[in-house]
């Protein structure tokens, strides 16, 4: 009888099950005659991984509604391999409550199925029960000669030759697991703290103060934020949303019609950053109508166009332009189609014209003004990306206020139909996503203004943040926010520019924020390994792919044909955990690639392979 053939699958969770299911779709086709084993490695559960796992706290929900949140395939994503349509997780949750499949889970968590509306959005903890069932589904749809083991544990260290068996150690395992093809499906991991991290950490332990970097805020030890005392918080990204969360209502709080009831355990968060405000409020209102015909300025040809010239693009020359465009085209697709008694335009001009027009600027700004009346049904991405860039105000008093009336206007227009453009700009944003990802790194720019605009947090907690605001237990300090460290009087001193000349002192920071992918200096031992082995990274940090099938890249230009990566520390990561219906999916199209060429690389090996065999 021939050996099993081997697949090593580090990580768990989203990616590594996502994996799973394009290798079970995939096998049909491609799968050969020999016995195949998939070993899948990781310190938690299979499904829901480190993020999702449904042991921790109800309260810490996800930012996608119920009926956004899919992990299966359809007509929309570009697959080699066939499409297996699957629930989402509010159709997922249907069939749990009416008895046509099952769900293990603890019973509070049962409870929370019963009461999941499409629009809800889900804990956590239920997504990770969504998670499991999909990772059982795909685990059943193997071919009965594919077998899955799974090992609890870390891998720290992938050896073996590229033409050869491959060796993966797993941390308490006495053998190492020998595999014909490694798979890295890691997510967000923890990294060695920067040079100025750890100079504040150095300074915090001289003063007994209190230093909290960036971290998954479910995993951070927050216990050591007393009660009334401020904190400085950097970072108002969904990081922020989390320890907002936790400090609050984790701490025996309460929200009543709009009103914080405090329960006296509360610190009082000081919360600034480099924008200084809150990510932009989840859309609140489903879509309806026409879509806008996407890739449209920025598709395809544009990116091979990009990867053709001889330098490496700058993201401000060579794409925000057309990324400008290609948003702009899906707001006034809509605008015009949706609300045309706002334009003074036919489409179909306006469409000749600004396909006509330059990218860069003046021409599509003239168009603009003339067909589009309304300076408030125009788009302004500048304003959107930093809405207070040259505001000031002369006290943080004041500030608070406009602070306010700022989070108030944005919650009322994101959930404001007759807004409906901004809907429009989400789906431009996740086909641009799908877009960038043949261009590799392309630095943090992209990343941050796509989360800025599409990753923001429910509605539901700005509204809270509102509450928790007027009552004193979060304050705002403004945009472009800075820390000093005052060695005299053993403190942690916060300024920004959108209030100058006032400051606020406090003996605790936190960094609210996930740390940097750092593929040098990652504290995954495998990662590390890696790079002292070759493995090639960006000057962000992720790790190098093949954006083809994801095949590891080296330093010195080979690629390895035994080992390949996915997921958000490598240079094909997409713009979202999880994929929403029918918008392309490039977390699939990718995880389909990559099923593919394992499944072909086992099929058909290479020469010194079949000789060995």
């Amino acid at each position: 009888m021939n050996a099993a053939q081997t697949i090593v699958i580090v990580g768990a969770g989203p990616r590594g099950t996502g994996l799973i299911e394009r290798i079970a779709a995939n096998a049909p086709e491609l799968h050969g005659e020999r016995p195949l084993d998939i070993h899948l490695v990781d310190p938690h559960p299979p499904g829901g991984g480190r993020i999702w796992r449904q042991e921790q706290s109800p309260l810490l929900r996800m930012n996608s509604m119920a009926e956004d949140v899919t992990m299966f395939t359809d007509d929309t994503v570009p697959l080699d391999g066939p499409v297996r349509p699957g629930p989402t997780l509010h159709t997922w949750a249907q069939d749990v409550r009416e008895g046509r499949t099952a769900a293990q889970a603890a019973p509070e968590v049962l409870e929370e199925i019963r009461d999941l509306g499409g629009q809800d959005f889900p804990s956590r903890r239920l997504q990770g029960v969504y998670l499991r069932w999909v990772y059982e589904t795909a685990r059943a749809a193997l071919p009965p000669d594919v077998t899955v083991h799974e090992h609890r544990g870390h891998a720290v260290r992938v050896r073996g030759p590229r033409d050869g068996r491959q060796y993966v150690t797993v941390r308490g395992r006495a053998e190492p697991l020998e595999a014909d093809l490694v798979v890295l499906t890691l997510g967000h991991l923890d990294a060695e703290p920067d040079a100025g991290q750890q100079e504040l950490a150095r300074f915090a332990a001289r003063h007994h103060l209190v230093h909290l970097p960036p971290d998954h805020t479910a995993d951070a030890d927050l216990t050591r934020l007393r009660a009334g005392e401020p904190v400085l918080v950097r970072g108002m990204g969904l990081a922020f949303i989390d320890l907002m969360v936790l400090l609050t209502e984790g701490r025996g709080g309460r929200h009543e019609n709009g009103v914080y009831i405090p329960s006296g355990e509360e610190p009082v968060l000081y919360a600034g950053s480099r924008r200084g405000v809150p990510y932009h409020s989840k859309i609140g209102y489903p879509w309806e109508g026409e879509r806008p015909p996407l890739p449209r300025h920025l598709g395809p040809a544009e990116v091979r166009d990009i990867l053709n010239r001889t330098a490496a693009p700058d993201f401000r020359r060579d794409l925000w332009p057309l990324i400008a465009k290609e948003l702009g085209h899906a707001h006034y697709h809509r605008l015009f189609t949706a609300h045309p008694e706002r334009a003074a335009m036919a489409l179909e001009d306006f469409s000749e014209k600004y396909a006509a027009a330059g990218p860069d600027g003046p021409e599509i700004a003239a168009l603009v003004a003339s067909a589009v009346p309304d300076p408030s049904d125009r788009l302004d991405l500048e304003a959107l990306d930093n809405p207070l860039d040259g505001v000031r105000h002369p006290s943080l008093a004041s500030f608070q206020d406009a602070m306010r009336a700022y989070i108030n206007a944005d919650l009322e227009r994101r959930h404001d139909p007759s807004n409906s453009p901004d809907l429009a700009v989400f789906l431009g944003l996740l086909s641009v996503y799908g877009q960038l990802t043949a261009l590799g790194d392309i630095g943090d720019r992209w990343h941050g203004f796509f989360s800025h605009l599409a990753s923001g947090p429910p509605g539901l907690r700005l509204r809270q943040l509102l509450a928790l605001s007027r009552a004193g237990v979060v304050r705002f300090l403004g945009a472009d926010m800075t820390v000093e460290t005052d060695e005299a009087h053993g403190l942690f001193r916060a300024r920004s520019a959108t209030v100058p000349g006032a400051f606020t002192e406090a003996r605790a920071l936190v960094e609210a924020r996930l740390p940097q992918p750092s593929l040098r200096d990652s504290r995954s031992a495998l990662l590390s390994a890696m790079h002292d082995d070759g493995a090639a990274g960006t000057g962000t940090g992720l790790l190098r792919v093949d954006p083809a099938d994801g095949r590891i890249l080296y330093r010195d230009g080979t690629v390895h044909p035994r080992r390949f990566a996915l997921g958000p520390g490598t240079t094909a990561r997409t713009g979202a955990a999880f994929t929403r219906p029918r918008t392309g999916g490039p977390a699939f199209r990718q995880n389909d690639a990559t099923a593919r060429a394992l499944l072909t690389f086992l099929r058909d090996p290479p020469r010194r392979d079949r000789s060995a065999r």
